[in-house]
């Protein structure tokens, strides 16, 4: 597999070339309101399994590299970040999508990586300008899967 390496707000992200090349589609606009992304950013609503499943990968999420969660069978989970059991009963619906999509607006310092945006981001691969880490379909899989997280 072809690994390509790139910095997405000030965090290595390693993925396969691949992944990326899936997700070259159109980006709806992110809508932020106070702290939350409220709509939807599909009109198909997340699945919780791909959600768990892409929290999960070490290919493309990479959500566990930093976060610790109810995943028992992926080991070495990390601790950098908050422990995303009970997620759903902290964060509403739409304050989870923006804290995924880009949760630098809410802390600029943030060492979470944009996974939505493509424009304006620095420091980003040649070979990742101008696409997004994960696409709308995906952020709102992830949405799902943290909403079913209320312990």
């Amino acid at each position: 597999m072809n690994w390509q390496g790139a910095i997405a707000g000030g965090v290595m992200m390693m993925a396969p070339w691949t992944g990326f090349a899936q997700q070259q589609q159109p980006q709806p606009p992110l809508q932020v309101v106070g702290d939350a992304i409220p709509q939807a950013l599909t009109a198909t609503p997340g699945d919780p399994v791909r959600g768990r499943a892409l929290v999960a990968s070490r290919q493309l999420g990479l959500c566990l590299l930093c976060h610790s969660g109810p995943i028992p069978e992926e080991r070495f989970q990390g601790n950098l970040a908050p422990d995303l059991a009970g997620a759903g009963s902290r964060w509403s619906e739409g304050q989870l999508r923006l804290r995924i999509a880009d949760a630098q607006r809410l802390n600029p310092a943030s060492l979470m990586p944009a996974y939505y945006p493509s424009e304006g981001l620095v420091r980003v691969g040649t070979a990742w300008q101008g696409k997004p880490i994960m696409n709308a379909q995906q952020i709102e899989d992830v949405v799902a899967f943290l909403r079913t997280l209320r312990n």
